[in-house]
């Protein structure tokens, strides 16, 4: 992809962030965050300070970032089903309905074709609903789809190819015919899903950088669990949770991971931590943006931090609502494509 979505983050006062995802950072883009002006790769260790020390709590309180927890436990998301926007769809047609053990007995052994992943899925009998084949359940249709395109880029005609080739073994197990779209229908349209995708792909962070003593890993934990965070599966990174189970955190704190594996955690050295939220894995209604600013100025006020962008160049309260508006215009392409950020297409899209 050549084209590239820029994202403008005008401070008043001169102050700019600059929020540009091009053709390259789509297809490099893997889970762990990225800047939205470049590649963010682990920061490498800051030179020890001469003094290592917690910095004093400011006695100014933080704004706080919407994380109360819900009292109910909150209903969980479907799991991922077929999609016409975004896959590549083939009928499979049987004479007479199969039992789900006997189609579990012969499924592909794994559910990727080449970087895509790819579903099968079965018309239930009794219900009339599509599902995954599920024992004890009897099927009298079924349809294979592969995603036409992700962050690794979009369907070529090798990867159809592999998918044509174990969804024919699977029909031909079951006894079923397959009716596959159109090689070059398929490709075509996979390269321009990828096309808009890459377009309108957008991750926005900001960094905390330490204005006076660097700060221990406890330190920041300590900080970020104050504001909802929790630790994340990778080490140096922390998450605040999603209020829907299941979803994607809504945002994201991470930091050098280096420090998180040292030895003694609590006496390495960190200056800098990137506060970040991913813009199409993100719904609306859990107000990324909202946490993401308010998390900003709590943290930068608790942790005595200045809030910078990628080239260190400060962010002000104005520049947050500048990036603000260049949000809503983003939200509302991705929703007249029906890809709106934070569905279970454009999260299937934009992984």
């Amino acid at each position: 992809m050549s084209s590239s979505l820029t994202i403008a983050l005008a401070a008043l006062g001169g102050v700019v962030l600059a929020a540009v995802v091009a053709h390259g950072a789509w297809q490099a883009r893997k889970v762990s965050p990225r800047r939205a002006a470049e590649p963010m790769p682990p920061r490498p260790p800051a030179d020890t300070p001469r003094e290592m020390r917690e910095p004093v709590l400011d006695p100014i309180t933080p704004v706080e970032p919407p994380t109360a927890a819900p009292q109910a436990r909150p209903p969980r998301r479907p799991s991922a089903r077929l999609d016409a926007l975004i896959d590549a769809i083939a009928p499979l047609t049987i004479e007479a309905p199969i039992a789900g053990d006997v189609v579990l007995m012969h499924l592909p052994t794994t559910r990727r074709a080449g970087s895509k992943p790819f579903l099968i899925e079965g018309l239930n009998a009794s219900t009339g609903e599509w599902e995954a084949p599920a024992p004890g359940e009897r099927y009298g249709e079924f349809q294979a789809g592969v995603q036409l395109a992700n962050r690794t880029g979009a369907l070529n005609e090798i990867e159809y190819s592999e998918f044509v080739q174990k969804v024919e073994a699977f029909a031909e197990a079951i006894g079923a015919m397959a009716d596959f779209p159109d090689m070059l229908d398929v490709v075509a349209r996979a390269r321009e899903l990828d096309a808009f995708a890459g377009e309108h792909d957008a991750q926005l962070a900001v960094h905390l950088q330490a204005r006076s003593a660097a700060w221990s890993v406890g330190y920041i934990q300590q900080h970020a669990s104050r504001h909802g965070f929790v630790a994340g599966v990778v080490p140096g990174r922390l998450v605040l949770p999603s209020a829907e189970e299941g979803a994607p955190p809504v945002l994201t704190l991470t930091f050098d991971s280096q420090a998180a594996f040292a030895d003694d955690p609590n006496r390495a050295a960190v200056r800098d931590v990137t506060l970040s939220f991913d813009v199409p894995q993100t719904d609306p209604a859990a107000e990324p943006f909202v946490a993401w600013q308010a998390s900003a100025q709590a943290l930068s006020l608790g942790m005595d931090a200045a809030i910078v962008d990628d080239h260190a160049r400060p962010l002000s309260p104005q520049g947050f609502a500048s990036i603000g508006g260049e949000l809503g215009a983003l939200y509302e392409t991705l929703q007249a494509r029906d890809l709106a950020a934070g569905s279970p297409a454009a999260r299937r899209l934009f992984s």
